[in-house]
């Protein structure tokens, strides 16, 4: 899918009236199948910009087209559609607790089944095989029936990645002359926040590498936000720079320097210097959250 952005602006959705946007005068462009990352200070306005790509959010000034189409000029069942093709991973993934994980792997293909196959879901997950092999390429395949909440907070936000693998390689089932066809579809972009937060750096080059690659093979254009400057420069050919909701710059990753980075970071130069934290424990029960459609 292809973005562009034109002095696109937007409000944080919680912030106070006459709080500053949290997106100002934002212009870019991303090519279909391209992967950047974006980088920037904490309260940089990095949440939000994922928000408006997914069309979660309508921005307070300025356009986005994805795929050359204004999704705010859509009708509300044709912006639906649009939704189907966009997966946002939010940073904490929303996974009810007491759900099998093939299970919460298997939803990534929610937009694109029926309420029957959903609900049939489940019950008698429809393709166990297709989780198990999302699950292995972040080294879980033997977490496949376990329940979530017995998972750390590391093994979850795994899985939240293995939802997003299965995003991108969804099936769609009709019905057609009395048989059933099965037709290709999935996300065609795939927005992910923050993804390395909960993992030590061993396994956080292996998800970003697997996350990456799996894009990669499919053609899907991928855009992540990254607190880890390290795995950014080292994963993705295309950094973008936020700084109090503005473009602070927008390079090759081999044009990224030291001196901007510190520049971008400056008054936050402990989150620039901070390295990735081990693996939570499970965390207590965390409150359900929907992904966007």
């Amino acid at each position: 899918m292809e973005l562009a952005l034109a002095q696109l602006s937007a409000r944080h959705p919680a912030a106070r009236n006459g709080a500053p946007d949290a997106i100002r005068a934002l212009s870019l462009r991303v090519a279909r199948g391209e992967q950047v990352a974006v980088i920037g200070p904490s309260g940089a306005g990095k949440t939000t910009l994922l928000q408006l790509l997914a069309c979660a959010q309508r921005p307070s000034a300025g356009t986005l087209a994805l795929d050359g189409t204004n999704p705010w000029m859509l009708p509300r069942a044709e912006l639906q559609r649009l939704r189907g093709r966009l997966f946002l991973a939010p940073q904490v993934p929303p996974l009810p607790p007491r759900q099998r994980v093939v299970t919460a792997v298997l939803a990534g293909r929610l937009p694109h089944i029926s309420l029957w196959h959903s609900l049939r879901s489940l019950f008698y997950p429809t393709d166990i095989a297709g989780a198990d092999a999302a699950l292995a390429r972040f080294d879980l395949s033997d977490k496949l029936f376990d329940r979530v909440d017995r998972l750390s907070g590391g093994e979850r936000q795994r899985v939240g990645l293995a939802r997003a693998l299965v995003a991108m390689s969804a099936t769609v089932h009709t019905e057609a002359s009395a048989a059933h066809e099965v037709a290709s579809a999935g996300a065609t972009l795939l927005l992910v926040d923050e993804p390395l937060s909960a993992l030590d750096p061993a396994r956080a080059g292996q998800a970003i590498a697997a996350l990456t690659g799996a894009a990669r093979e499919r053609g899907v254009t991928l855009v992540a936000t990254l607190h880890h400057v390290e795995m950014a420069l080292a994963h993705f050919p295309r950094i973008i720079g936020l700084r109090e909701g503005a473009l602070a710059f927008d390079l090759p990753a081999a044009q990224v320097t030291p001196e901007r980075l510190r520049a971008l970071y400056a008054q936050h130069l402990d989150e620039l210097s901070g390295s990735a934290p081990a693996e939570a424990p499970p965390p207590g029960p965390q409150p359900v959250a929907m992904h966007c459609r």
